[in-house]
């Protein structure tokens, strides 16, 4: 052959090469986010369901419900990722099949390498996004959602004033609000205050709002008034008000320092600071368990990519099932990631098993990667011979249940 001419075509191999690997990262980035945002989405859900005391007992607002969940966000994300990964690649490898693209590049003398290659590009990139959250922002996240719940809980209007409750705050003042608006504005206020050895003091207003002012919490009532009447004798006298400061310093619950659980802490912390509190001093284990965890997490996105493409990734055809290579994908992909969680929660405490927390996605990569090197299966041998029984038990059962609705058709 020509130098000349074996130039353009090796150029022409290339950017046909660049634009398969666009074509399927694009579709594979599509479907990922589509697929990432739903499951999350519905996770998130289930999980905020059990904050909902937030707004039905502590009186936050749905905003402020919304904003206080969604920190756990990035912790949901690193669980859900693999699973979208591998629902994505095999809507799109699944797609080149039914297009019959796969079977196009082999037929034109290309590689499976030609498919594998921007799959495992996409997997590494699912795979550095997944070890960035895993490793900073899902922790920071938790912790920040720690802190959020713990202000909550000593939250003056959370946990006292409660809209139509009569609640006491202590031996002698009672609160009571109409209703509390979005903004944090307290409406219909009420305050019965006997604790004055002489006078009674009740304080009525239109509205009223808590603020921070010279290190002190003021409750500013406006439009109202104060009715002072003696426990002994004497006539009750009534002043009214445009605005009226109450303090409430001396009723604020003290806050206490939030104890973070290994899932809350930094991956600096877990490295360096084992010892730096109580609850880390009598959980070593956890501690140590939680930093293997969060660093093999980011290998599940590639191992699912291997296993996905060892199933998919070759052309198949109909007589091949591809839904039985569906079908083991799933299988697989699911048993690997179910073997994590069990490995995650077997080894606690053994410091001598935490390499096992490496070894199962390693493991699976190790499996998919072989399959790949075999032959033109896209799975083991074994394993397709198996896949065919199983395919010609699903046609002959399908063939019976035809058959007895044509005889009672006729």
């Amino acid at each position: 052959m020509d130098f000349g001419q074996l130039v353009p075509e090796r150029a022409l191999r290339l950017i046909e090469m660049k634009t398969l690997e666009r074509y399927i990262i694009r579709r594979a980035l599509f479907v990922f986010v589509m697929t990432l945002t739903a499951m999350t989405g519905v996770v998130w859900a289930t999980q905020a369901l059990r904050q909902l005391d937030l707004v039905t007992s502590k009186g936050q607002t749905i905003v402020q419900f919304i904003s206080i969940t969604m920190l756990a966000m990035p912790f949901l994300v690193v669980i859900v990722a693999p699973f979208a990964l591998m629902i994505a690649l095999i809507l799109v490898l699944n797609a080149l099949s039914s297009d019959s693209e796969l079977i196009v590049i082999n037929a034109t003398g290309g590689s499976r390498w030609l498919v594998l290659q921007p799959v495992l590009l996409f997997a590494l990139g699912v795979t550095s996004a997944t070890a960035l959250f895993s490793l900073y922002v899902a922790p920071q996240g938790l912790a920040q959602l720690r802190d959020e719940i713990a202000r909550v809980r000593v939250d003056l209007v959370a946990n006292i004033v409660r809209p139509g409750r009569f609640i006491t705050v202590e031996d002698g003042l009672t609160f009571h609000i109409r209703n509390r608006s979005g903004d944090g504005k307290l409406d219909g206020l009420l305050l019965h205050d006997t604790r004055d050895p002489e006078t009674i003091f009740t304080y009525q207003a239109h509205q009223g709002n808590i603020v921070e002012a010279a290190g002190r919490t003021l409750l500013i009532m406006q439009n109202g008034t104060i009715q002072r009447r003696p426990k002994r004798q004497g006539d009750i006298s009534i002043v009214r008000f445009q605005s009226y400061a109450f303090d409430l310093s001396s009723l604020m619950p003290q806050a206490s320092e939030p104890v973070y659980k290994a899932s809350e802490r930094s991956t600096y912390a877990l490295i360096f600071e084992r010892g730096i509190d109580d609850y880390a001093r009598g959980n070593r284990e956890r501690l140590i368990g939680e930093l293997h965890n969060r660093m093999s997490q980011p290998l599940y996105p590639l191992a699912f990519s291997l296993i996905v493409f060892a199933f998919l990734g070759q052309a198949r055809t109909t007589r091949q099932s591809r839904g039985m290579a569906i079908l083991g994908a799933l299988t697989g992909c699911i048993l690997l990631r179910t073997a994590g969680f069990g490995v995650t929660s077997l080894t606690a405490g053994d410091d001598a098993m935490m390499i096992s927390y490496y070894l199962v996605p390693l493991g699976g990569m190790g499996l998919a990667i072989w399959s790949i090197l075999q032959s033109e299966h896209s799975a083991p041998l074994w394993l397709s011979r198996n896949l065919e029984r199983i395919t010609d038990g699903f046609e002959a059962i399908q063939q019976r249940l035809q058959g007895r609705t044509n005889g009672r058709g006729a």
